[in-house]
């Protein structure tokens, strides 16, 4: 695949960012969004609009979904204009999204009875390491897919794991959310513990950040609760999602994760409280007024 048709959907802060880095590197994608006005900025670079996702589908070799849900990614699979409809044998679709394995496994196989491949591909790093083509990137789906799409993957990402069978992408994104949505729930409530028994916060940083303790998460915590800068740019909302997925995965595996289900209460509360726009580290002022 020498030079693929792309189209792609969701031109939010990394999708758009994704879109544009695409184009300096000579493509012309189709695309499609709800915001017109980054629809428009793709189309005066060179890209075009579809007017449909069944459309956008039966013009593109390769397919890219940047969305928030897997419920936003169904809907456009299988909708009656839907991605399904119009998807041409021997193309290849592409999540970027943070999705649920078992949603994923499902659109895989019936993109099979089309002809059609599917890779779970979700994103580590910032929209501005997306404009620049230096994501990480943990993409999963059978060799002779994953192959075909790796030379425009690697046009997109600094770091392109793969992890093998379809939902493996999926699966390691949320377990690497968990634990790092975990950690920055944990040490946000040690500082605000600390706050409570009259403890220094910087001096608790500066005490736990010289142990084994110590991580990035750790110091975007202390940025907000010591500094007041939120500098994580990761939303509570997008963080208490993807916890619930993980908690769907888990349920899946029929097991538990008791640690992730605190972490997820915690994490809704805070929405409860309004709070679900600020960045996850804000989660300290959720911690700071809990009373028993």
């Amino acid at each position: 695949m020498t030079k693929p048709v792309i189209g792609f959907i969701g031109l939010g802060l990394m999708g758009g960012n994704m879109v544009e880095n695409l184009q300096k590197k000579g493509f012309e994608p189709i695309v499609m969004d709800l915001n017109k006005d980054a629809v428009a900025g793709v189309v005066a670079r060179g890209g075009s609009e579809a007017a449909s996702a069944a459309e956008l589908a039966a013009a593109s070799d390769i397919i890219m979904l940047c969305l928030t849900t897997s419920a936003v990614v169904e809907k456009l699979v299988y909708a009656k204009d839907g991605i399904l409809a119009g998807v041409k044998e021997g193309a290849v679709l592409i999540d970027f999204g943070t999705s649920i394995p078992s949603s994923t496994k499902k659109i895989g196989a019936d993109l099979a009875k089309k002809g059609a491949g599917m890779i779970d591909a979700p994103l580590g790093r910032t929209p501005a390491h997306a404009k620049d083509g230096l994501l990480n990137i943990m993409a999963a789906g059978d060799q002779e897919t994953f192959d075909k799409v790796k030379p425009v993957l690697d046009m997109q990402g600094e770091n392109v794991f793969y992890l093998g069978a379809l939902g493996a992408g999926h699966t390691t994104k949320l377990i690497n959310n968990f634990l790092g949505m975990t950690t920055v729930c944990a040490m946000s409530q040690a500082f605000a513990v600390a706050d409570r028994a009259g403890v220094d916060r910087q001096q608790l940083f500066d005490i736990m950040s010289t142990g084994p303790s110590n991580s990035p998460f750790m110091h975007f915590c202390k940025n907000y609760a010591v500094d007041n800068v939120s500098d994580l740019g990761f939303s509570i909302n997008n963080a208490n999602k993807d916890l619930g997925y993980f908690l769907k995965m888990v349920e899946d595996l029929n097991t538990r994760a008791q640690i992730a289900e605190g972490t997820s209460a915690n994490l809704q509360a805070a929405v409860d409280a309004g709070m679900g726009n600020g960045n996850v580290p804000e989660i300290l002022d959720y911690f700071l007024k809990l009373e028993r």
